[in-house]
């Protein structure tokens, strides 16, 4: 498995094919025998997993600012029928 070409367009991969890429690398290192010449691999699963966690902290705050503001918009209708 050639991981540069995997690695190429990395920043437009989403959560789902980041964590496949992952346990591809993560096989392919329990099967290699001879880790000496694998930095290249952990290196690059170093630099994924720090994707990984900076997409999975962008899709938290997105889903929590969505849900707050269901949230306000919820207790404004309910403050307007009780002012009514």
């Amino acid at each position: 498995m050639n991981e540069k070409n995997l690695l190429d367009d990395i920043e437009t991969k989403s959560l789902n094919e980041l964590t496949d890429l992952v346990h591809k690398i993560i096989k392919n290192l329990e099967i290699e025998k001879n880790l000496d010449d694998k930095s290249n691999d952990y290196a690059n699963l170093i630099k994924i997993n720090k994707l990984i966690e900076k997409k999975f902290q962008k899709n938290f705050k997105e889903i929590s600012d969505k849900s707050n503001s269901k949230i306000k918009e919820i207790k404004l209708k309910k403050d307007a029928k009780k002012t009514k």
